[in-house]
């Protein structure tokens, strides 16, 4: 059996096998007409061929491996030189039989016997005539079979049709060797100088791609023409084929030179950046890869990691979007996912540190050890949302540092006062340029855990801006039902919160939304007693002045009684901020005369302190004169805390209208008008004459007239002084009031009175009046702050004039 080596028109090129072989010519009509004129033998050795058909007149090259192939070949060359070439039914027979080869073959003439390197024979045979199997006479060693020849119906030399047909077959077979880059531009020579039609149909038949059973129907088909118009129904095929092939190769290449391209330029650049010291973008997805297999994701985030990453890695570098993926991706990656600091369970280690760094304050020290005596139960609970409200200077924002440590839990801090964008809450969306995630999820990845704890500051201070509403943003982030699924928009991921323990901080609640107050726990925190301030500024805001200035405790000493001189004459407030300040001045006085080597005295004396800090700010009487009529102490609550306010009342002629000053708010002002209209209403059971009341004018003042006020709180304290005034008798020492009246002079309860009770505490008040509901309020404060004080509770204001005002007349009463 032998097998040949071309199959389509890469064989169109018959100027030799190898550098040493004869050139081959092509056939001519003279050859063809002298080919026509030979007769066949009877009998030949028939050659299978494999994969290919033999045409008449064509030139093809054939290995032979197989051992009966080489036989057959080396005598034929040695004898005649003419041998029987058919194509097989199957070439996957190894020794093909009678049944296994076609009828219909050609007659070939050896031209040339090979012998290759690797030891096969390569044989060049030239086509003859057709011939048709009549009987195959022996299978051993080869095939031989006695022939008949099988002639061709040639249509007339003047047939145009044939002509054109031909014509045809010659002009698109150019144009398939221009197209083919496989095929030589020598193969068109070759067809150009072809002058048989017969042969050139037999020679484009044998070089086209087609199969084998193709190319035998071709050979069987007698008329010339028929076989001319189905080699050019074939032709035209494998034209359109090719054409179609070119195209697509076309935009192949050209996506192909496209990806090259970027592909130089993004290694070039990778060079770059390498030299300058960079990371690659390569790199760089390599790393963030390397760096997500060690992330505690869940199968959803994981998934959306690596959605966003292919997304990078298609991107171009040079767009904006690329840099705004990329720190989305490290966000993502530096995001605590799943990541809790172990929470410490030691409950008397919790109640030390909170002692050791707050002095006071028990109902807030009270619920977190409450919260740790749960979690440590339970093991498994979600934070509370706390609200710490009272005024400036308490040690609110502090105790959220205290909580972090007797957690064991990392610390953060974010202020919100002012604040008045939604977006630095729930952070921008991506398709922004310079988008950014909000404060919450960057202070988490700053946190490095997912249960820190989380301190809210000045959370009454949220402002509502044209970018939306912060306080409503923060509805979802203090819910402890929603937060655990928390969206940010530039995350685009729930991120869990209900592990945080979020401290919320404030100073007046009224300006905190309702359904955001709903979902705290707030938590009062008062101010401070003087007692309590001498032992903060003893315990903390010393020891840290003289830390911050270079200063150790044997460079300055201040004794509680001094502390208690410098907290009454130079501080009136409820936290102690100010008292630091205070305390600051001392300190700096010992370093400046540390520094300039000066005498001073280490343990400080008043004199130091009139020095230092001048003549006291706040001596003024604790109450006001009770010799003058109409002058009354009042308590108030305002945004730093409780005090002390003085309402003073006069009288002038005139037709009874009522004036009220003192930068009064309207509530205010419409108690000074209730006072008068139940005094007018109530004159004689009071002892005042109702002539008086409509001959004389009522001047009501509240002095301090920088500072607003309002509320109901003076109700009772405005009464009072009308009474006094109108009656010219006295008020009783060291008492104070609070309590809102009625028309009909009921006395109704009023909020803050923790603050108002230190207040009156810090003016040395004795007595105080308050409304018999708000016994309960007072029943809630610590004994230790009601110590020196007396309370009176009233639900009229008959009540109220019979323990303020005495029957005792002034010196000097005004001359009705």
């Amino acid at each position: 059996m032998a097998k040949t080596k071309f199959t389509s028109f890469d064989s169109m090129s018959l100027q030799g096998i190898d550098e040493d072989a004869e050139l081959i010519p092509l056939m001519t009509p003279e050859d063809e007409e002298e080919i026509n004129k030979e007769n066949l033998p009877d009998v030949l050795p028939i050659l299978p061929l494999r994969n290919t058909v033999l045409f008449p007149g064509v030139v093809i090259p054939i290995t032979a491996g197989r051992d009966a192939s080489i036989k057959l070949i080396n005598e034929a060359n040695n004898d005649s030189k003419v041998i029987g070439v058919v194509s097989q039914k199957d070439e996957k027979v190894e020794n093909p039989g009678v049944n296994d080869i076609n009828k219909t073959g050609v007659v070939a003439r050896i031209l040339r016997v090979l012998k290759m390197p690797d030891g096969n024979t390569t044989v060049i045979i030239q086509g003859k005539k057709r011939f048709k199997v009549a009987e195959v006479i022996s299978e051993k060693p080869y095939l031989k079979a006695s022939i008949t020849e099988v002639p061709e119906a040639r249509p007339a030399k003047d047939n145009e049709e044939f002509a054109a047909i031909i014509e045809s077959i010659k002009e698109l077979s150019l144009d398939i060797i221009k197209n083919s880059p496989n095929i030589p531009s020598e193969a068109s020579f070759a067809i150009q100088n072809i002058e048989s039609p017969s042969f050139l149909i037999n020679f484009v038949s044998s070089n086209m791609n087609l199969s084998v059973e193709d190319k035998q129907k071709l050979l069987e088909t007698n008329d010339l023409k028929e076989r001319a118009l189905a080699t050019l129904k074939f032709m035209n095929m494998e034209f359109h084929k090719l054409e179609l092939k070119n195209d697509i190769q076309s935009k192949v290449q050209s996506d192909m030179s496209q990806q090259q391209r970027e592909y130089y330029l993004h290694q070039q650049m990778k060079t770059i950046q390498e030299e300058l010291g960079g990371v690659s973008h390569e790199g760089e997805a390599e790393e963030m890869k390397a760096r997500a297999r060690k992330k505690k994701w869940d199968e959803d985030t994981k998934k959306h990691f690596d959605k966003e990453l292919s997304k990078l890695q298609r991107m171009n570098p040079q767009v904006s979007e690329y840099s705004i993926q990329r720190n989305y991706l490290d966000l993502f990656l530096d995001l605590p996912w799943n990541e809790f600091s172990k929470d410490k369970f030691d409950l008397k280690r919790a109640q030390r540190i909170l002692d050791r760094d707050h002095y006071g304050l028990e109902d807030v020290k009270k619920r977190i050890i409450e919260y740790l005596a749960v979690l440590k139960i339970r093991n498994d609970m979600k934070s509370p949302i706390l609200c710490l409200y009272g005024p400036p200077g308490v040690g609110k924002t502090s105790l959220g540092k205290s909580v972090a440590e007797a957690l064991g839990r990392e610390y953060v801090r974010i202020s919100l006062g002012g604040l008045r964008d939604e977006a630095e809450i729930r952070g921008h969306r991506k398709t922004y340029i310079g988008a950014m995630p909000g404060r919450i999820i960057q202070s988490l990845k700053k946190a490095g855990t997912s249960n820190p704890v989380f301190v809210l500051d000045e959370i009454d201070k949220l402002s509502v801006g044209h970018s939306g509403d912060p306080s409503s943003a923060l509805l979802e982030v203090l819910d402890p039902e929603q937060n655990s699924e928390f969206h940010d928009n530039f995350l685009e991921m729930g991120f869990d919160l209900s592990k945080v323990m979020f401290i919320a901080t404030a100073n007046n609640l009224s300006t905190i939304q309702a359904p955001l107050r709903d979902r705290m726990e707030m938590i009062n925190v008062t101010g401070y007693t003087i007692e309590e301030k001498v032992e903060i500024a003893k315990q903390h805001l010393l020891p840290k002045q003289l830390k911050e200035h270079g200063l150790t405790k044997e460079n300055l000493k201040i004794g509680k009684k001094q502390l208690e001189k410098i907290v009454e004459g130079y501080t009136r407030e409820s936290g102690v901020r100010s008292l630091e300040k205070q305390l600051a001045k001392m300190v700096r006085y010992a370093a400046k005369n540390i520094a300039m080597e000066q005498e001073y005295n280490i343990k400080v004396k008043d004199a130091d302190i009139l020095e230092v800090l001048g003549s006291p700010k706040l001596q003024r009487e604790k109450y006001e004169d009770n010799e003058v009529a109409g002058v009354v102490t009042g308590l108030a609550w305002t945004q730093v805390g409780g005090d002390i306010l003085f309402i003073e009342s006069i009288l002038s002629k005139g037709k009874g209208n009522l004036n009220i000053t003192g930068n009064l708010g309207k509530v205010m002002k419409e108690s000074g008008t209730i006072a008068l209209e139940y005094i007018k209403g109530n004159a004689e059971s009071l002892g005042i004459d109702p002539d008086m009341i409509e001959k004389y004018n009522v001047h009501i003042h509240v002095p301090e007239g920088a500072t607003p006020k309002d509320g109901p709180s003076a109700g009772i304290t405005m009464l009072t002084s009308l009474v006094s005034l109108y009656t010219q008798k006295k008020v009783k020492e060291n008492i104070a009031m609070t309590g809102e009246i009625t028309l009909r002079g009921k006395v109704l309860p009023v909020g803050g009175i923790k603050e108002k009770i230190l207040a009156a505490k810090r003016a040395h008040i004795k007595e105080i009046i308050l409304c018999e509901e708000n016994r309960r309020d007072v029943k809630e404060i610590k004994d230790e702050y009601l110590d020196g004080l007396t309370f009176h509770y009233v639900k009229e204001m008959g009540e109220v004039i019979k323990l303020a005002i005495t029957d005792e007349m002034v010196k000097n009463p005004k001359q009705l």
